[in-house]
C-alpha cells in the first residue's frame, strides 16, 4: 500500500489520463518507494537489494489498472514480471468493457481470455477505437427503444458492412469516408428503403416527410460531384419530398469537412448551383448520437409507430385551473429558404384536463388568440374561432392534440396567447393561457464564391479529392504501430 500512499493515486478519469501518459515514470517511482527501507541507504545498496520478483502483486496490479491498453502493452515489454502481471484477466476485462462494450456472457460464450477477446476486436475494429463504444452504445439504446415503441423499424435495419465493402465505396466515390461514419456502418449498414424512416417523420394536413437512413451502397449512388454540391454524400432520403441530409467530405463551396446539412437552393441567385445550407451537425458522430438521445429520452414523440421530430421545451407548459397546455415545435427545411428569407415551422399543442377535476368544470373551446414577436422586434396579434377548424369539448381526463404551422421572414420567433372556453353547465367564459414558446431554425450558411485563391488554399491544405479524410487514416496507422504481441512473451530484459 506504500505505493498508493506515496504516489497519491486516486482512481479518477483525470488521474487515469495522467498516469497513462507517464506509465514508466509512475512505475519507477512506485517501485522505488516500495523498496526504500531507510533514507540513509545508498543507491548502490538499494540496487543490490532490488528484485522485481519479491514485490507484492496487489500494488503493482493497482498501478497497472490506471493504464490504457497502449501503455499496458508498453509496460509489458519492460521485464518478465510485469509481462506476467500485464496479462491479468481483470485488467483486460475492464478494457474490453470500456472500448468494446463486451459483457461477461459474451466473453464466456467465446471461450477465450479477456486479452484474446480484446486483441481480436482490435484487429478488426482498432481504427475505430475512439468512436466504437459511443456509437455501439447509441445503436444499442436505439434498437432497444424501437423494439418497445416502433417494432416495425427493427426489421428494416441492415447488418453491418465490412471493411472491404467500405474500401470499395471509397474507391467508387474517390474520397475517404470519416472514421465515425465507417464505424457506425460496421455496426448497422443503415436501413432498407421503407417507410417509416429511422431518422424521423413529420406530417401536416397535405404534407408528409419520413427520412430513411441510407445504406452505404445507396448513399454512394447519390454521391454529388455537381457544382454547388461537390463532394457531398447523402445520409438520408425521403420518398415523398425528395429531401436528403448530406455530409460534406471536403472543405469546399463554403462547407466544413464532415458537417451534415440540408441543402437549400438560393431562389434569388442567377446561378442555379448557388446552394444555401441548414446545418444539422458538425460531424457524423454528433449528428447521429444527438438524434438518438432525443429519441430514447422521449424528446421526440412516437405517433402511430413513427418518430416525429417535434422538440419540446420543458418550460413550455402552463396550467390554468384544471387545464394544462404544452407545446412542441419543429422546423421544416424542405418548405423553407434562406434567399428569400422564408422559414416554415410547425407546432403541436396538447390540451389536457386533469383526470381528478369535477364533472361540472367540463368546457368547450371557442376561440384562440396569438401574440407573435419576431426576432427583429415586430409584434403581430392574431385571433380566430376554434383551433384548425375544431371546437374540442374538454372533460376530466380528456386530451386534445392538434398541429398547425406558420411561416416567418426571420429565423426565430416567439408565440404566446390564450384560448377562450365556456363552461357547459353555466356558460361561464374564461381564458386558458398558452405558454410562450420559441421557434428557431437551424444555423444556416451561404455558399462562398469559388475563386482561384480559394481553390489554391484548398489544395495546399490537403483538401483535394485524393487527400479527403487522411487525418483519420494517419491516426489509424499510428495506432496499428502498437505491438499487440508484446504480451505473448516478447518481453525486453531491461530492469527498472
Amino acid at each position: 500500500m506504500l505505493v498508493c500512499q506515496n504516489t497519491g493515486l486516486q482512481h479518477s478519469a483525470s488521474d487515469s489520463r495522467h498516469y497513462s501518459l507517464q506509465a514508466n515514470t509512475l512505475l519507477t517511482l512506485g517501485l522505488k518507494n516500495i523498496m526504500q527501507r531507510r533514507r540513509s541507504q545508498s543507491l548502490s545498496t538499494m540496487a543490490t537489494e532490488f528484485r522485481m520478483e519479491l514485490l507484492p502483486s496487489d500494488p503493482l496490479l493497482h498501478i497497472l489498472s490506471f493504464l490504457d491498453f497502449r501503455d499496458l502493452i508498453h509496460v509489458s515489454s519492460t521485464n518478465r514480471r510485469l509481462n506476467e502481471l500485464s496479462k491479468h484477466n481483470p485488467l483486460w476485462r475492464s478494457l474490453c468493457s470500456k472500448h468494446w462494450l463486451i459483457t461477461d456472457d459474451e466473453r464466456l460464450h467465446s471461450g477465450q481470455s479477456w486479452f484474446t477477446v480484446f486483441k481480436e476486436y482490435y484487429a478488426d475494429l482498432g481504427r475505430y477505437i475512439q468512436h466504437y463504444s459511443v456509437l455501439k452504445r447509441a445503436w444499442e439504446q436505439l434498437t432497444s427503444f424501437l423494439r418497445q415503441r416502433c417494432p416495425r423499424m427493427i426489421a428494416s435495419l441492415k447488418e453491418g458492412t465490412t471493411e472491404a465493402e467500405l474500401a470499395s465505396i471509397e474507391a467508387q466515390i474517390g474520397c475517404r469516408l470519416p472514421d465515425d461514419y465507417r464505424c457506425s456502418y460496421r455496426i448497422h449498414n443503415g436501413q432498407m428503403l421503407v417507410i417509416p424512416g429511422l431518422m424521423g417523420s413529420m406530417s401536416l394536413s397535405n404534407h408528409y416527410r419520413s427520412e430513411v437512413l441510407l445504406d452505404v451502397e445507396t448513399a454512394a449512388g447519390g454521391f454529388q460531384q455537381r457544382k454547388g454540391m461537390r463532394r457531398c454524400l447523402p445520409l438520408t432520403f425521403c420518398f415523398h419530398t425528395g429531401l436528403s441530409q448530406y455530409m460534406a467530405l471536403e472543405h469546399t463551396e463554403g462547407r466544413h469537412m464532415f458537417e451534415s446539412f440540408y441543402p437549400c437552393p438560393d431562389q434569388t441567385a442567377q446561378d442555379p448551383s448557388a446552394v444555401d445550407m441548414f446545418i444539422t451537425g458538425s460531424s457524423f458522430l454528433e449528428w447521429f448520437t444527438t438524434y438518438v438521445n432525443n429519441v430514447v429520452t422521449g424528446e421526440y414523440p412516437i405517433i402511430r409507430d413513427q418518430i416525429f421530430r417535434y422538440v419540446h421545451d420543458k418550460s413550455c407548459v402552463t396550467t390554468t385551473g384544471d387545464i394544462t397546455v404544452s407545446v412542441s415545435t419543429s422546423f421544416l427545411p424542405e418548405l423553407s429558404s434562406v434567399h428569400p428569407p422564408h422559414f416554415f415551422f410547425t407546432y403541436r399543442i396538447r390540451i389536457e384536463m386533469a383526470s381528478g377535476a369535477p364533472p361540472e368544470v367540463a368546457c368547450q373551446l371557442d376561440s384562440r388568440y396569438w401574440k407573435i414577436t419576431t426576432s427583429d422586434g415586430n409584434v403581430e396579434e392574431v385571433q380566430g374561432p376554434g383551433v384548425v377548424g375544431e371546437f374540442p369539448v374538454m372533460t376530466p381526463g380528456k386530451v386534445h392534440e392538434y398541429a398547425s404551422c406558420t411561416t416567418f421572414s426571420t429565423p426565430s420567433e416567439y408565440m404566446e396567447g390564450h384560448y377562450t372556453f365556456h363552461r357547459l353547465d353555466n356558460k361561464e367564459v374564461f381564458n386558458v393561457a398558452i405558454p410562450r414558446f420559441q421557434m428557431v431554425c437551424p444555423p444556416f450558411r451561404e455558399p462562398t464564391l469559388r475563386t482561384d485563391s480559394s481553390d489554391y488554399m484548398s489544395d495546399i491544405n490537403g483538401h483535394d479529392g485524393s487527400n479527403c479524410g487522411d487525418g483519420d487514416q494517419d491516426n489509424y496507422n499510428r495506432l496499428r504501430a502498437i505491438d499487440m504481441a508484446a504480451l505473448e512473451g516478447a518481453w525486453c530484459p531491461r530492469h527498472i
